[in-house]
Order: structure tokens, then sequence, then C-alpha cells
């Protein structure tokens, strides 16, 4: 685990303490929903809520006997409540407390980091309104290929992240749930009743049909979700280490005074934070194949699953928690170089044009064969030979015989292919507005 880097919040949920009293109210809200059905005094429950309390190190040491940490926790309940402690554990399975118990644990961290998505997404819809006509290159195989903006590179983004948004807020509600129903799943010693009360208190749904435990294949889909979370972070801190190449240098890292970026070389500014990114990524995702893996148990249940998920729950949360916060750093604090992204338009020597020159070929009775051949024997001598695009195809004759002068010139004007960016950040924004009011956030933390 890596909790100096989360939020404490998110650290909470995942320490023995944290586990420990979520699994103390599910046993005595168990007892409640008894009492409620008259199977129990009610004063017994009083005492039981009253007198209800663990200490860690005393579970821990009981464990050391028992070799179980659900009867080591119960014990030290028993031990600390009295008589009236009889009526906890009733009826119940360990899995009965350690599965809803990890339901409400990955419903707590998923409203954390659902909130964390929601300011990464304020955050990357900001960079994008600011430099929705902050002119740069596109590239394609690392190469120069046409115009675009700032603005939509970081709107894209913004879908990616408003998508995976959408996919976690449907995890969360795959992995609320929980179950009461016993040793296989048949509620032989406690009606689904009481498992429907205890749930609703813990804001839960109770399983449909569940064995001791409830189906990995829910877990699978939620460390899923987070990989692909983790997939598009390493998306944008590859991106944004590109662009801080000194070749490139559209767009860079803050740096603080008094922050050094190497310990031989004083003039380096290196990416760092889009590094530390793109290795937390890689993290974060290999949770999701030994949660996968975990789908496949003996029969009824066996514990093959529950080594692992101790490890990845809190590892993947803690570390996508941290990571969150830090991209979203990143982009709000991100220096962007507009006049570097207009250099680099520029450094091809109207070569971005390329396609534009053919399209008016082809408009003007020449075949696309022909078109192509004319365009790219002008655009080769400027990779080759230097010199200007635009000066080559004012003296190619075949060119000449279909395009004018001005006809030329025209065809380097940058605002007709940048005529639909606005269009292109309303549907992105809009999009992420309806997406808002179909699938709205989480609930409450319980």
């Amino acid at each position: 685990m890596i909790p100096r880097y989360s939020k404490p919040e998110m650290s909470a949920i995942w320490t023995d303490e944290g586990r420990f009293s979520i699994w103390m109210e599910i046993e005595l809200l168990a007892a409640e929903a008894r009492a409620k059905r008259g199977e129990i005094s009610a004063k017994d429950v009083k005492i039981c809520r009253k007198k209800a309390a663990f200490q860690v190190n005393r579970v821990l040491e009981i464990e050391k006997t028992t070799q179980h940490d659900v009867i080591a926790f119960v014990t030290n309940l028993v031990e600390n409540i009295g008589p009236a402690g009889r009526h906890l554990h009733y009826g119940m399975t360990s899995s009965d407390v350690v599965d809803t118990g990890f339901a409400v644990q990955l419903t707590r961290a998923a409203d954390m980091l659902i909130a964390d998505l929601g300011a990464l997404l304020d955050a990357i819809r900001a960079r994008a309104l600011e430099h929705k006509h902050t002119l740069m290159v596109g590239r394609t195989h690392g190469i120069h290929a046409e115009p675009t903006t700032f603005g939509l590179k970081c709107a894209l983004w913004h879908t990616a992240f408003s998508r995976r948004l959408v996919r976690l807020q449907q995890a969360r509600q795959t992995i609320a749930v929980g179950k009461l129903s016993g040793a296989v799943g048949t509620y032989a010693h406690l009606p689904p009743a009481d498992e429907a009360y205890v749930l609703h208190k813990l804001g839960l749904q109770p399983d449909i049909i569940a064995t001791q435990v409830i189906g990995r294949d829910r877990h699978a889909e939620f460390f899923t979700a987070l990989a692909e979370i983790a997939g598009v972070i390493e998306q944008v801190a590859v991106e944004i280490r590109h662009l801080q190449r000194t070749e490139v240098r559209e767009a860079q890292e803050a740096f603080a005074k008094g922050q050094k970026g190497s310990s031989a070389m004083p003039h380096k500014r290196n990416p760092i934070l889009s590094e530390n990114l793109t290795g937390l990524a890689r993290y974060i995702r290999s949770a999701a194949l030994p949660a996968l893996e975990n789908v496949a148990l003996w029969h009824e249940r066996d514990i093959s699953h529950s080594s692992v998920e101790r490890i990845i729950a809190p590892d993947a949360t803690i570390a996508l928690d941290f990571a969150l916060q830090r991209l979203t750093g990143l982009i709000r604090n991100l220096v962007v170089f507009p006049e570097r992204m207009r250099d680099n338009l520029n450094a091809t020597r109207g070569l971005i044009f390329s396609q534009t020159v053919l399209l008016r070929l082809v408009e003007r009775g020449m075949s696309r064969d022909d078109a192509y051949k004319v365009a790219q024997r002008c655009a080769m001598r400027v990779w080759d030979e230097g010199g200007d695009f635009q000066a080559y195809l004012a003296a190619d004759a075949n060119v000449r015989k279909h395009l004018t002068t001005a006809d030329i010139a025209a065809c380097f004007d940058l605002k007709p292919l940048l005529k639909n960016v606005d269009l292109l950040l309303k549907r992105t924004f809009g999009a992420a507005e309806a997406s808002k009011k179909r699938q709205p956030l989480s609930k409450k933390r319980n």
C-alpha cells in the first residue's frame, strides 16, 4: 500500500480499524433484524450496541490461535459485550461479513474516485475552452499531419474520461451488493428479510443469488474499470511527455521556484509528473488480471481469491486516487506555448496543406491518382531539398494547368481546416452534460 500518496479518507477505508468497524456494524444490524422479528430481545440488542467494541491488537492476538480472522474478531466483540454477545454472528458464515464489508469498502472507494474524476473533468474542460482556438499541428505516427487545436486535444481527453466515469459508476452499482444468506447461500438459518434490513442500512442491495461468496465477476468488473481509467491517464501522460520534449516544447509541466530537474544538469526540466503517472497506470492495470482470475472458484467457494483481494483492493484504489489528483493538478498548471505551437505548425514549410492541394486538383478535373502524384512530388522536394511547398506547386506545370496563383495560395489558409472546432467542442461538452443526466453520480457514501 502507498497511503502517503492518497487522501487520508481513502487510506482509512483499508485499515484494520476501518475494516473491523464495518464488520461490527454488520453484526449489530443482523442482531437488530432478529430483534425486529421478535426472535431475540430488544434489550439484549441494545446492550450489544452500547458495549460493542474491538481492539485491533486483541483481534490479531486471538487470530494467532484461531487462524481465522472473523472468529477472532467476533470473539473480541463478545469479550467486550458480555453474555448478550451470544446473539452475534447467528446463522451467518464468515463471508457474509467479509464480502458485505468488502462491498461497503469498495463503494466508498468508488465514491471518492468518482469525485476525483469529476474534478479532473472540470480541469480538462477549462483548458479545452481556454485553448479551443490555440492552433497546433496534429501528428500521426509522430509525423506532422494537419492542423488542429490544443483545445480539441483536451476535448478528446475529456470524452475519454467521461466514458470512464460512466463505466466506474456502473461498476460501483455492480459491486454495491452484499449477502447474509449463509454457508452456501440458501438462507438456511436466516431469512432473506434480515439480509434486506442489514443491506438497506448499509446502502447495498442483496445479491440476486450467491453461494458462500458474492460472484467474483462483479469484482472483476470493478477492477477492470479502474484499469481502463488508468489506461486513459497514461494516454494523457504520454501525450504531455511528448509535448514537453525539447524538439517539440509545445507544453510543459509547471516548474516551481527552487525545483531541480537533475542532480547533474542544472538546465533540465523533466516531465516527472507525467512519467510518474505512466508508471502508476501500469501498476493499477496489473490489478485487473488477478481480479479476472478470481472469478473461477471451486464449487460454492474456496479462498483463492481473498489473499489477492487484500492486496489489489487497497493498492489499486489508493494508487488511482493519487493518480487522478496528480493529473488534475498537472492539467490545471500545465504551461502551454502557443507561439511554439505556431512555429511547429510552419516547420514543414506548408506540407500540412498537402491534402487540401490534392482535393483542389481533383475538384478542377485532375484524376485522384494524378493529383496525388503531383502533390507528392512537390512535397518530396521539400523533404529532400528544402524549400517551400507552395513555391514548388506554383512552379509545377501540371499544377498550373488546373490552379491559378490565387487558387494555390487559398490552399494554405488555416481557417477552412478548423471551421468545425466550435461544433466539436459543443458536441464534446454537450455529450458530457447529457451523460450526467442519464447516469447520475452515486449516492452519498455509506
